[in-house]
């Protein structure tokens, strides 16, 4: 819903009832607007006026869909594949993984939202590391829920350490977002630094770990280590993962005729994903090194994602021309 549309029901009059005017619930009210969507919507309005503008908002990969992809989506059209798809998903689709274990959504953002809405009741704490994608907490408040951050700073590379976990844990935590590879920081944990996180939760049996992965083939440190590779606590595991990144498949969600896409995604050959993933790696490696060249910038180099989350704030308080350079 757009920012105009919202004024437009907040101004509208009211005929009855308790609340003046047709409000948004409150719930929804608690809300903040996406900054990932605002920004790239004003990149939009900007490329439209004529300013040459690089948009680096949204995280969507610039390669096309692998042709093979493509090809299993029209086919699956014209085979008619247009009818209401099972809720699960379809099981050709689920067998790429353990099919009693699946569930199919429109996206992973979905997935995310659809599993804090089901775990979290209002009061319950959710720990989220911070630096963190803008969605997390607005979802946790959105199931009236409280967002605790954990602040991980650049020195250790982004990644909560076993200590800091187990000070945010309270009697009121109900779960852990983990996103790893790291949107906004690239950061990567590894097998060692989750077997650690992994034996803090083992204490509090009542939390629940949400694992965004959806970066998994797009790392540059080899395997992709997850919690839910652990037998001790994978019960305890919601994975989330999808097409959209590693495949080049961001617009497509999970409709019928996306279902046989993305079988084909999963099934098909898997070049394509390690061709985009080593022209992230070559982009990475450019842009860490041009960063680090940059006076004032402090950088660490990603291992995942395509993400640069650098340190800027040794210029906090110099000012650009009459403007003062501060945190907003």
């Amino acid at each position: 819903m757009t920012n105009n549309m919202e004024q437009k029901i907040n101004n509208s009059s009211s005929k009855g009832g308790g609340r003046e005017g047709a409000t948004l619930s409150d719930r929804l009210n608690r809300l903040a607007p996406s900054a990932t969507l605002a920004m790239s919507q004003r990149s939009s309005e900007l490329k439209a006026q004529g300013v040459d503008v690089i948009n680096m908002s949204v995280g969507e990969p610039d390669f096309n869909t692998p042709d093979h992809i493509k090809a299993a989506a029209i086919k699956a059209v014209e085979d008619n594949w247009s009818r209401y798809s099972p809720v699960p998903g379809y099981p050709e689709l689920k067998k790429a993984y353990a099919p009693g274990q699946i569930l199919c959504s429109n996206g992973a953002k979905q997935s995310v939202c659809n599993t804090i809405m089901a775990l979290v009741n209002a009061g319950d704490e959710v720990i989220i590391p911070a630096p963190y994608w803008v969605s997390y907490p607005q979802m946790v408040l959105l199931a009236e829920g409280t967002p605790v951050f954990v602040e991980a700073t650049i020195e250790q590379d982004f990644k909560i350490t076993p200590a800091q976990l187990e000070a945010a844990v309270t009697p009121k935590t109900r779960a852990l977002i983990l996103c790893s590879p790291s949107n906004p920081t690239g950061s990567v944990y590894s097998k060692k630094e989750l077997e650690a996180l992994k034996d803090v939760l083992l204490k509090y049996p009542n939390v629940i770990v949400v694992a965004d992965e959806i970066y998994e083939h797009i790392n540059y440190v080899g395997e992709h280590a997850s919690m839910a590779q652990f037998p001790d606590i994978k019960d305890r595991v919601v994975l989330i993962n999808g097409v959209s990144k590693a495949y080049a498949m961001t617009g497509w969600r999970i409709g019928s005729v996306s279902q046989k896409a993305a079988e084909a995604a999963f099934a098909g050959p898997q070049q394509c994903v390690e061709d985009m993933r080593l022209a992230f790696e070559r982009r990475k490696n450019l842009i860490v090194k041009l960063a680090k060249e940059i006076p004032g910038l402090e950088v660490n180099d990603p291992q995942g994602a395509f993400y640069l989350f650098p340190k800027c704030s040794s210029f906090f308080g110099k000012k650009d021309g009459d403007r003062v350079i501060n945190t907003r």
